[in-house]
C-alpha cells in the first residue's frame, strides 16, 4: 500500500512500497538498474533530512517534493477515452515553491529519436497515446517538461550517470521514470471504481471526487478545475534514493486546487484515441471487470472458467479490484486464490493477493511474483483442467487479463 503522511512542521515518515525500475534501464545503460552508483532506497525521504545531504545524486534536493500530473482534457479531447493523460513530473521544493529551466544546456529536442536510440521504444509508445499535447505538438510538449521539470532534478545531473553514459541518457530516464509512475496512478479507474463516471450531465462534490481517489491511491490528490469542470489532478511524492530507482513515497497534497466544493462537473470525452483494450500499456491500470486468456506455445487458447480451472468454453467474468502490484479476483463462484500450488475460485476459497505485468501489449496474472502456471492437459471441447502456480505440472502457460 502507498503510505500516507501530512507535509506540517515535523513529518513523520512512514512504509512504502517501491517502484520498480522498468526492464528498458538495463538495455540503455547495459547494467542493472542502478544507475546511481551507491545510492539506497533506505535513507531519509527527500525534505525530511534533518542535517545537510552532500551526495545530491542520491537525495533529490531542493526539489524533494514530487507532483506526478495529469490532464482530462475534454476540449478537444486527449488520450484515450478511458483515461487520464499524463502532464509531468515536477520537482516543487519542500516549501512549495519551486525552480524551473534549471540547465538549457541539456534542453534536448528530438525527444522521440532519443528515446529510439536508447532502447526505450515502448516508453515512446505509450507517451504518443498518454502523454499528449491539446494542440497535437507532442515533441515540444515532451521537451517543455524535460527542460523545466526534469533538469531542476538534482539526482539526474550528468555527473550522477556512469561514465561513458549516451547524451540524454538521464532523459531518458526521466521520461521511463514518469511514465512507470502514471501506470500506478489509474485516476480514472479509481473514479470509475466509486462509480464516478464521465458524463454530460452528472456533477460531483470535492469530497466524493477525492475519497475516491484516496479509497484506490490511500492518500489525497490535489484537484484542478476550468471553471467547474475537472480537468487535472496531481499526486505528491517524497523520494527515497535517486528519481531513477528510488522508491516514491506517496504523501497528502499540501495544497489545495482549484475545484469548488460542489457542482463539479466530469465530462466525457470525445475524438480522443480510441482504447482497444485496459491494460497499464493503454489505460495507465487494471480493469475493473476482465476475462482471463491462457497463452500457451506463445497463442490465445481458452481461458478461465469462473472455478479457475482451463477450458476452450465460454470464458468467466473476473472482478478485479486493487493496483497493478497488489489486487485481488473474484468470479461468479466467489473469491479466487492461490493455495497448496492450486489456482481457484469459489465460496470457500481464501482470497489471496496477484499482480500484474505488462509484457508487449498484453497484461499477465502474477502469483507469487511468477507469471508461470501449468495444468496436466490442454483442453478441448468440454474438457476441463486444474491450473497450478509455478512450473511443476506438464503443459506451461500464461494468463493474460484483457478488460471488458
Amino acid at each position: 500500500m502507498l503510505a500516507v503522511f501530512i507535509i506540517a512542521t515535523a513529518l513523520a515518515l512512514v512504509a512504502a512500497s517501491p517502484l520498480q525500475s522498468p526492464a528498458e534501464y538495463s538495455s540503455l545503460f547495459g547494467r542493472d538498474a542502478s544507475i546511481v552508483s551507491g545510492c539506497s532506497a533506505s535513507g531519509s525521504a527527500s525534505c525530511h533530512n534533518t542535517s545537510s545531504v552532500s551526495n545530491l545524486c542520491c537525495f533529490e534536493s531542493p526539489g524533494g517534493l514530487l507532483l506526478q500530473t495529469q490532464f482530462w482534457d475534454t476540449d478537444p479531447s486527449t488520450g484515450p477515452s478511458d483515461s487520464w493523460t499524463i502532464h509531468g513530473l515536477w520537482p516543487d521544493n519542500c516549501d512549495t515553491s519551486f525552480e524551473e529551466n534549471c540547465d538549457p544546456s541539456r534542453a534536448y529536442t528530438g525527444i522521440s529519436s532519443l528515446l529510439s536510440a536508447q532502447g526505450a521504444s515502448s516508453t515512446l509508445s505509450f507517451m504518443q497515446t498518454h502523454w499528449v499535447d491539446i494542440n497535437g505538438n507532442n515533441e515540444q510538449f515532451w521537451e517543455h517538461e524535460w527542460s523545466t521539470h526534469g533538469t531542476c532534478m538534482s539526482t539526474l545531473r550528468t555527473t550522477c550517470l556512469p561514465s561513458g553514459s549516451p547524451k540524454g541518457a538521464e532523459a531518458v530516464a526521466f521520461f521511463q521514470t514518469v511514465v512507470k509512475l502514471f501506470q500506478t496512478l489509474p485516476t480514472y479507474t479509481w473514479l470509475a471504481n466509486a462509480g464516478i463516471l464521465p458524463s454530460t450531465s452528472a456533477t460531483h462534490t470535492l469530497s466524493s471526487l477525492t475519497s475516491a481517489l484516496k479509497s484506490g491511491s490511500g492518500v489525497t490528490p490535489s484537484l484542478d478545475c476550468n471553471g467547474d469542470t475537472l480537468n487535472a489532478a496531481s499526486y505528491y511524492f517524497n523520494l527515497k534514493g535517486s528519481i531513477i530507482d528510488g522508491t516514491f513515497v506517496a504523501i497528502d497534497a499540501p495544497e489545495t486546487g482549484s475545484c469548488p466544493s460542489s457542482g463539479i462537473k466530469y465530462p466525457p470525452k470525445s475524438g480522443g484515441t480510441p482504447n482497444p483494450t485496459v491494460s497499464p500499456t493503454t489505460s495507465g491500470g487494471l480493469p475493473a471487470k476482465a476475462t482471463i486468456n491462457a497463452i500457451h506455445s506463445g497463442s490465445p487458447l481458452g481461458g478461465l472458467l469462473s472455478l479457475g480451472t482451463w477450458s476452450t468454453q465460454t470464458l468467466a467474468t473476473f472482478q478485479i479490484s486493487g493496483t497493478m502490484s497488489s489486487f485481488t479476483m473474484t468470479s461468479s463462484k466467489g473469491t479466487c486464490g492461490a493455495s497448496g500450488g492450486t489456482f481457484s475460485c469459489g465460496s470457500g476459497v481464501a482470497s489471496t493477493t496477484f499482480s500484474a505485468v505488462a509484457s508487449g501489449s498484453s497484461l499477465l496474472l502474477m502469483s507469487g511474483g511468477s507469471t508461470s502456471f501449468t495444468s496436466d492437459g490442454i483442453p478441448s471441447g468440454t474438457t476441463v483442467f486444474d491450473v497450478f502456480t509455478g512450473s511443476s505440472h506438464t503443459q506451461d502457460f500464461s494468463l493474460e487479463i484483457v478488460g471488458i
